[in-house]
């Protein structure tokens, strides 16, 4: 059986560190309530970016050489990446994957991803299994400062659930206007390649997604059932986590997934929605969650000031 990866691993008695990348940006043509999104050059300039920025959970690729180093074939089945994302990445920019080793009595650990010139892009917690403490994310949550006045997000509310969703992910199906590529195209050009994701050389004996495409499957069809989210408006995700339960999670097979909001938060230039996703197989047994928070730019929603002003009088944003 071919080994997971051929990633070139700097092992410490502290962590483990992956090698150099440069990520690829695959959504220049990403469109969301018909306009570009912060992936295009144009847009993520008009608010304040250098351009088109890389999805989160593109850098999620980067750990797992590191997950499988460190607990082997079960990271493909109960691993966990749960990460706050700090800064954002372009194309061209190098960045490592830096994942500290778990206390013995814990399969959890600490880890962050850097640019070249020390920048945190990311930090968060790996682990596996059932959770032995909260995960990064988690954490966070306990600690978020509640949405007040919201203007885009003023008609979603804690708990709002989805109806459930068939989705599927086979090597040559373009993902939407989400995402419009295919999982074919990704593995042409993912940091960290595998046999696994392309063969059925792996304990599974089927093809598995790798974890930065899961968030892709999970959210295909998002757009079918939106929250009622003032728009249009430009979104970035700030938070996200994915955990598997029982995976791995097949190429070509049907799941279903649902969606409940479980937290609204907000800073100065954003309001959040914090939406739990679920992920059923077809014998309906849970697979995986994400936890994911989109966060809306204020200053990309053209009538806020305006709306603002009326729903809560003169006095500005807070």
């Amino acid at each position: 059986m071919a080994d997971a990866f051929d990633t070139e691993i700097t092992e410490t008695a502290e962590a483990l560190t992956g090698p150099w990348r440069q990520p690829r940006q695959m959504l220049q043509a990403q469109t969301y309530d018909a306009h570009a999104s912060i992936h295009d050059d144009a847009t993520a300039q008009k608010l304040g970016f250098k351009g088109g920025t890389i999805e989160g959970p593109t850098h999620f690729s980067q750990f797992a050489p590191l997950g499988a180093r460190l607990w082997g074939h079960a990271w493909f089945e109960t691993g966990c990446i749960s990460a706050h994302y700090r800064s954002v990445c372009y194309e061209g920019e190098e960045v490592r994957a830096i994942l500290s080793k778990p206390l013995p009595e814990t399969r959890q650990c600490e880890i962050q991803m850097v640019k070249r010139d020390g920048t945190e892009v990311l930090r968060g917690t790996a682990s596996l299994g059932e959770p032995h403490a909260q995960t990064a994310l988690e954490t966070r949550l306990g600690e978020l400062r509640p949405l007040t006045d919201p203007v885009i997000l003023r008609d979603v509310r804690v708990a709002q659930t989805s109806q459930r969703q068939t989705v599927r992910m086979a090597f040559d199906q373009n993902m939407g206007d989400l995402y419009p590529f295919s999982l074919r195209q990704k593995l042409a050009v993912i940091t960290e390649n595998s046999p696994y994701y392309a063969t059925a050389d792996n304990p599974w004996r089927r093809p598995i997604i790798p974890m930065e495409m899961l968030s892709v499957l999970f959210q295909y069809r998002s757009k079918e059932d939106p929250l009622p989210a003032k728009g249009p408006a430009v979104g970035l995700f700030a938070d996200q986590e994915i955990r598997l339960v029982k995976g791995p999670l097949f190429v070509d097979e049907e799941y279903e997934v649902e969606r409940e909001v479980v937290a609204l938060s907000g800073s100065r230039r954003t309001e959040s929605a914090w939406a739990k996703t679920r992920v059923f197989d077809r014998a309906g047994t849970m697979v995986a969650t994400m936890l994911l928070n989109m966060a809306t730019l204020k200053d990309s929603y053209a009538p806020y000031e305006n709306e603002y002003r009326q729903l809560y009088g003169v006095g500005g944003r807070r």
